[in-house]
């Protein structure tokens, strides 16, 4: 069945690529027999919004100056220690829970 399939175009845009999808049957291109089912989407990023908040300029020089030693954005190091003091929280908060219950 594969000898039957027409090769997929390459495109210059995604808008090139929508174009192409909407006025063409996918089955004629891709063998959908073969697909995997729920593949995992590896490099498909967390939706993520922009907030914002004022802090002290000496914070910020401080959270640059780590960045800066560990050769990340000074964003992403905000966006790790955050995340780390929820989940740390939010461990908390659980064991606290549970401890109250028993």
């Amino acid at each position: 069945m594969d000898s039957n399939l027409r090769p997929i175009p390459q495109f210059s845009s995604e808008d090139e690529e929508r174009e192409f999808w909407t006025t063409h049957d996918s089955t004629e291109y891709i063998d959908w027999s073969k697909a995997e089912r729920n593949p995992p989407f590896v490099h498909l990023k967390p939706s993520t919004r922009t907030v914002s908040i004022r802090l002290p300029e000496s914070l910020i020089a401080a959270l640059k100056i780590l960045a800066n030693k560990k050769d990340i954005p000074y964003q992403s190091l905000m966006k790790m220690y955050l995340s780390e003091k929820v989940k740390e929280e939010t461990s908390a908060d659980v064991h606290s829970s549970s401890n109250q219950n028993a």
